[in-house]
């Protein structure tokens, strides 16, 4: 089997367009291509509402958190003992660290789907 042979082979398997992508025609967007665009459902997106506002609420509580942390502190002159204060090295990193689950918690959990149908359980509680 000859050298060319192969790599048309391989050509026609593999449906490599040779077209080089600058001269391809870009369809265009006019009234009737515009019809056939379809927008993407909820149930089709990554994230809901509900996922978005759940971590713009984390967001606000690490940065609450940080903020709560704050405080002056001590230099070899003088000693600051608020920087053992219980809002700077407890509350301010729990708040911190919740807002940091919370943000997890917001970007796993998955939006309910809608168009499911019930089950045998959920018709009975009904």
């Amino acid at each position: 089997m000859a050298k060319n042979d192969k790599s048309a082979k391989i050509d026609k398997v593999a449906n490599i367009d040779k077209t080089p992508k600058a001269t391809q025609a870009i369809p265009a967007v006019n009234a009737k291509n515009a019809a056939q665009i379809e927008r993407e459902s909820d149930a089709q997106r990554p994230l809901s509402k509900k996922n978005f506002i759940g971590m713009a609420i984390s967001g606000v509580l690490i940065v609450l958190g940080f903020i709560l942390m704050l405080g002056d502190s001590s230099t070899t002159d003088t000693f600051n003992p608020d920087i053992f204060s219980t809002r700077r090295v407890v509350v301010g990193p729990l708040i911190a660290f919740l807002g940091f689950v919370l943000m997890a918690v917001s970007i796993i959990i998955r939006p309910a789907d809608k168009t499911a149908p019930k089950t045998e359980t959920e018709e009975n509680q009904d």
